[in-house]
Order: structure tokens, then sequence, then C-alpha cells
């Protein structure tokens, strides 16, 4: 019989009290304060020259007995000396296998502590370091602390399968869904990818798109790029109050921003160009910047013929989101254009 046919939320063992009598196991009292500083499981996480200083021995000396205690606790564990950390073994193994066979230790915290803090999290970490089932993948510049079913990853091959989806991503070169990243690695399990993805600190994802942190349209860093992601989603012009409302009402992380702050930055950005009163469109989909008489002057430069007002009018809208009869005041009103013929206009150094 599994230990979750036995666990009920009245038998589920407390967090906090299994870590508790774990450490009372240990017979030394240096190695325990060394254990609960270095994993911060009661107070805030220490370093190993800040416990040596206190406890008077080298910064070797902290890691080499770190090493040996936790081995030691492990080992009993996988002998079945810890009976409540097996039956949480099976409450994490569960959440885990439910997020996709590995995730973050934060997120596995969130679904098995009421409140998710620091400290909830810590002990989490130190009680799976002691499943046998389990691996524990430490913090870096590359990867975020994470937990991982054993049966499933080596703690290099857990590496090694988060690199791969990072190559994979740089491969595919823009923002996609996680579905085409799990084809290109040939992973059948789209929650196995994603959590893998999320176990990255070179990856991000937003609004359903994965891409590398240094993609803006995944990972908006600025007040600039939560406009372009605005726009982008949008897929058409919009007033520079609507994009201000947006972004205020969006998931980004800071979000507090005035409707002048946002309307000074879509001037400053050439990614952006005005189009109409307010209003402003993305470069990318075809717009230049420009007064009206530039963009009839470039259609008919492009035209490289006279064209009919109305037909004017309809290249014009493309570029500009603007009223018709500003167009033909346009047309009528300045020197650079000429009719050539009933309601046919020209360059009027074309016709020199």
């Amino acid at each position: 019989m599994s230990f979750m046919a036995e666990i009920t939320p009245k038998t589920l063992p407390n967090i906090s009290s299994v870590v508790t009598d774990v450490l009372e196991s240990i017979e030394r009292e240096r190695e325990r304060e060394i254990i609960s500083r270095r994993f911060g499981l009661f107070d805030r996480k220490e370093t190993l020259e800040q416990i040596g200083e206190l406890l008077g021995i080298t910064r070797e000396r902290v890691r080499q007995l770190e090493k040996a205690v936790v081995t030691k606790l492990r080992a009993s564990a996988s002998k079945g000396e810890f009976a409540e950390v097996l039956k949480l073994q099976e409450v994490f193994v569960q959440e885990i296998h439910s997020i996709g066979m590995a995730a973050r230790i934060s997120d596995v915290s969130a679904r098995v502590t009421k409140d998710n803090t620091k400290i909830d999290q810590a002990q989490v970490s130190f009680l799976s370091m002691l499943c046998p089932k389990l691996i524990v993948l430490d913090e870096n510049d590359f990867y975020y602390h994470a937990v991982a079913i054993a049966s499933e990853h080596e703690s290099r091959n857990l590496k090694d399968q988060v690199n791969t989806v990072v190559d994979a991503i740089k491969a595919i070169g823009a923002p996609t869904g996680i579905e085409k990243i799990a084809e290109a690695i040939s992973d059948k399990s789209i929650a196995h990818v994603r959590a893998l993805a999320s176990i990255s600190k070179q990856i991000a994802h937003l609004n359903g798109r994965w891409g590398l942190t240094k993609w803006p349209m995944v990972n908006p860093k600025n007040i600039r790029d939560k406009i372009y992601v605005i726009l982008f989603e949008n897929g058409k012009q919009m007033h520079f109050n609507e994009i201000a409302e947006s972004i205020k009402g969006s998931s980004f992380k800071r979000k507090d921003v005035t409707t002048q702050a946002i309307h000074n930055e879509l001037i400053k950005d050439d990614r952006f160009v005005l189009i109409g009163r307010g209003i402003y469109a993305l470069k990318e989909w075809g717009y230049k910047k420009g007064t009206v008489a530039d963009v009839i002057t470039e259609v008919l430069k492009k035209a490289n013929e006279p064209l009919h007002r109305d037909e004017i009018v309809k290249r014009v809208l493309k570029n500009r989101y603007v009223k018709e009869t500003t167009i033909l005041l346009n047309l009528q009103g300045k020197q650079q254009f000429k009719r050539v013929s009933k309601a046919t206009y020209a360059l009027a150094e074309a016709t020199e």
C-alpha cells in the first residue's frame, strides 16, 4: 500500500514539525546549527563564511559537515527511518508529477504550504533533499531552485534537458508556443517541457508565448517594451489612452505608469508610428513616419503613374488613420501634387 492511501488532510504531516524532528535526530548541536542556518529553515539563509565565523571553523569545514550530515540523513530516509518524511515525499511526488515531473521549489511550496514564505520554501527544499524519490537542483545564474522526480531525471540529466529547451528556443528564434518547443525536442509531454522551461533563468513566458528573457515580447522590462507587447497583441492601431489602460489592466509586474509617460515613450521609440491624432501603430506593420502629404508622395512614387483620388485615399488609409477629407485637402492644397485629369493626381515634379 502506498503512503498516499494513508494520508488525509487530518493526517498530513506538518512540514515544520517534520523539519524539527529531523533536526533533532542530528546528534551534535553544531551540526544541527549548520543545517538550520545553511538551509534557512527557521530564519534567513546564511553563507558558509557567516556560519564558519559564528562557530569558529573554516568555511570549508562548514561545507564538509553540511555535506556529510545531508548524506547521512538521506541514507536514513532511504532506509525508512523517517516515516513522516516518506509520507511527505508521496505528497511532493504527486504535486511534482502533476506539474510536469519537475518544478521550481517555490511552485511546489505554493501547493503544499499555507503561505509559501521563504522559510516554507526552504523547508520544502530541505525535506525534498532527503527524499529518495526526488532530486534537488540548487539555484545559480542559469537555473531556479528546483526539484524533480529522480526516476525521470538525474541531476546532470535534468540540467541537460533544461539546456535542450533553451537551445530549441534559440533555434526557433522567436517567441512561440510550448507545443512547438516540445515538437522541436521530440518530447510528447507538453507539461514536462513547460516544467523544464520554467526551471531555466534564460527563459521567460508571457500570454502563452515562450522565449529568451532578453526578448521583449516575453519579458518586457521597460515602458516601451510593454507598449510594444500591447500593440502587437491588439493587432491594430491604438490611441495612447487605450494603450495606457491596457497596460494598467495587464499582468505586467510593473504597470503603475502615467498616460503622459506612455505618450512620451511612443514619441521617442522608432518602433511606433503616429498614424492619426494620438493614434499609434507598429512600424513593422508597414507604417512610416511623416505627414499625410509625405504618405501621399510615397504612394504616388510607388505607383509611378497618376492615380485616381479614390485609389490614393485607399492606399493612404493603409498607412494613416485619418479622415478622407484630410487626404483630399492635402491633394488639392499642396504644391507637390498636380491634377492631371478629372479627379486624377500625380506628383508635380513628374509632370514637368
